[in-house]
């Protein structure tokens, strides 16, 4: 079952209040955070998705994560994609992200 954007936003947050509260679980997602995941979703992650979780540096004022490097000819789509922010994720199916080809939900 494809998980929708809403389903991933309130995923991440749960699990970042939850690791701030919960030594152990705080472990659990930095060392499997698919298995972290499913303990608050309920639900699998699909298969050969990959999640990295860092904890934040207190060395550091902000941690962020750089887009993927844009090399060659970037569709519109793709360019649209990067912009918009539409999925927090690395990489996004669209369609897993329950987000229509033209952007719509």
């Amino acid at each position: 079952m494809a998980w929708t954007q809403c389903e991933i936003e309130t995923c991440i947050e749960n699990c970042k209040k939850k690791a701030a509260m919960d030594a152990e679980f705080r472990k659990k997602l930095l060392a499997d955070p698919a298995a972290a995941v499913k303990e608050i979703s309920g639900k699998e992650i699909p298969a050969g998705f990959k999640i990295k979780v860092l904890e934040n540096d207190p060395a550091y004022d902000a941690t962020f994560v750089l887009p993927p490097l844009v090399s060659g000819n970037v569709s519109d789509r793709e360019l649209d994609e990067v912009a918009a922010g539409i999925c927090g994720m690395q990489t996004c199916a669209m369609e897993a992200c329950g987000v229509a080809e033209n952007g719509a939900k």
